[in-house]
């Protein structure tokens, strides 16, 4: 056998460490950028997983766009402050939580026509379709509650004080709603069958949570919280794993296919966590995305990525106060490693 040189071996040794980069690497690109012309803030998007459509929540409207194209596909109209958006394809209605109004808005999904508006707590933020029990829920900031709506009679039958301002909320679809408090740093535990509060789960360190994702096979919870991610075993509230991201998270999402958790951070990157067990997590990369980009929609069929942000205007060195968005600028950014 020949000797290697010093050189060679050097040589080698780089190239097995970047090869093992690579292959911890999630690919993930900007692919596209979706522009929007109208005026106003934002907050959670949404994409319809049987239909080709994503839904924007922006000031006073819901955009609709072609999740491929960006084309436009219509608004949702007067829905004032509004925060979130989900569905229910089997009825073929879709609804949105108004912050500022205090209300659900209920539309079809075929038409895009309002049916009609459901009073529910105060702020309504986050809002999803629980399966197992077949409800809307809203996470209601000012309220500190949740709203339980039964969508055949478009009534709220239950409200579920949290003892504080519930940001995101997910379902395991076997019984149990889990809710992110983020003014006590917790985790409240629901029982959605009998709307009961079961537990309150402190996820300290973690500060001030907003997005909430959850792998139903591992019983695992992924919250985002300012500069960490606390993951938290669901059936016992214990803190698992705290790893760290860029700051300003507000959202947060799981692809169950790859096993990645992802946040979106303000200060304008992504966090890729990988999942290789239920104890075992890793951070892949921090992609960098653009300063406001804070929340996520993930279309696990085609491992899309999409972030709502905007340009902002130049700020004066030791200002602190929110960056003033620039008129006409909003934009979705469209990530994927394909």
């Amino acid at each position: 056998m020949k000797k290697i040189g010093l050189v060679s071996i050097t040589l080698i040794t780089l190239s097995l460490q970047m090869n093992k980069l690579d292959a911890q690497a999630s690919n993930y690109k900007l692919k596209n950028t979706f522009h929007i012309a109208s005026a106003g803030g934002w907050d959670y998007i949404a994409i319809n997983p049987t239909s080709n459509k994503l839904y924007m929540s922006h000031g006073t409207q819901v955009n609709i766009l072609d999740k491929t194209t960006g084309d436009s596909l219509g608004i949702i109209p007067n829905t004032n402050g509004v925060h979130g958006i989900t569905f229910i394809n089997a009825l073929q209605k879709g609804y949105t939580s108004n912050g500022r109004s205090n209300d659900v808005t209920v539309f079809d999904l075929n038409t895009n026509a309002v049916i009609t508006k459901i009073a529910t707590g105060e702020n309504p933020d986050a809002i999803f379709y629980e399966e197992f029990a077949k409800r809307i829920i809203t996470c209601n900031g000012k309220s500190k509650d949740l709203s339980i709506i039964d969508p055949t009679t478009n009534k709220v039958v239950a409200t579920i004080p949290v003892g504080g301002k519930p940001e995101t909320a997910v379902s395991d679809n076997a019984g149990s709603v889990y809710v992110n408090v983020e003014d006590k740093n917790e985790i409240v535990k629901i029982d959605i069958k009998n709307n009961t509060v079961v537990a309150h789960w402190s996820i300290e360190p973690g500060e001030e949570p907003t997005g909430l994702a959850i792998d139903i096979k591992t019983k695992r919870l992924f919250a985002g919280t300012d500069k960490k991610l606390i993951i938290v075993d669901a059936n016992n509230g214990k803190v698992v794993a705290k790893l760290p991201i860029g700051d300003g998270c507000d959202g947060v999402a799981f692809n169950n296919d790859l096993k990645y958790i992802y946040t979106s951070n303000g200060e304008g990157t992504m966090t890729i966590v990988k999942e290789n067990s239920a104890n075992d997590f890793k951070v892949v990369e921090n992609i960098k995305t653009k300063k406001g980009a804070r929340t996520i929609g993930n279309d696990e069929s085609t491992h899309l990525l999409y972030l709502p942000t905007a340009d902002f205007e130049t700020q004066v060195a030791g200002d602190k106060s929110r960056p003033k968005m620039i008129p006409g600028t909003f934009q979705i950014l469209v990530y994927g490693n394909k």
